[in-house]
């Protein structure tokens, strides 16, 4: 996949395609085919600091770490981007995320990982 600015990190798509991760940029969505989908950036008019850690969730949500902001974000397929985890986190990086609705982020500074519990699908 050519024209990426500092690719950090990457996950799959449950329905196909991947996300990438920019340093100090943006969010890009892609095919199964490689090619562009969107960049989250535009689509949601969104402005991240240094997007790190990226996951997507069986609702097919993108969640994205920001190192610089300390935050993690969920961008919803329709609707706005919500954030999810605003305290708390000193360096965010690797994300992932269970079907039971747990958030696992890797904090850098505190070498750890903290759980976090952000959605709960009914039974």
């Amino acid at each position: 996949v050519p024209n990426l600015h500092g690719p950090r990190y990457v996950s799959l798509v449950p329905s196909g395609g991947f996300v990438v991760s920019e340093e100090c940029g943006d969010v890009k969505v892609f095919m199964s085919s490689c090619k562009l989908l969107c960049s989250l950036s535009s689509k949601y008019g969104h402005q991240f600091g240094n997007p790190a850690g990226v996951c997507v969730d069986m609702d097919g949500s993108i969640l994205v770490a920001d190192e610089q902001l300390r935050t993690v974000h969920l961008f919803p397929e329709h609707g706005a981007p919500i954030c999810l985890v605003s305290t708390g986190l000193r360096r965010p990086a690797g994300m992932a995320c269970s079907s039971s609705g747990h958030l696992f982020v890797a904090d850098a500074v505190e070498n750890c990982v903290k759980v976090f519990k952000y959605c709960v699908r009914p039974p």
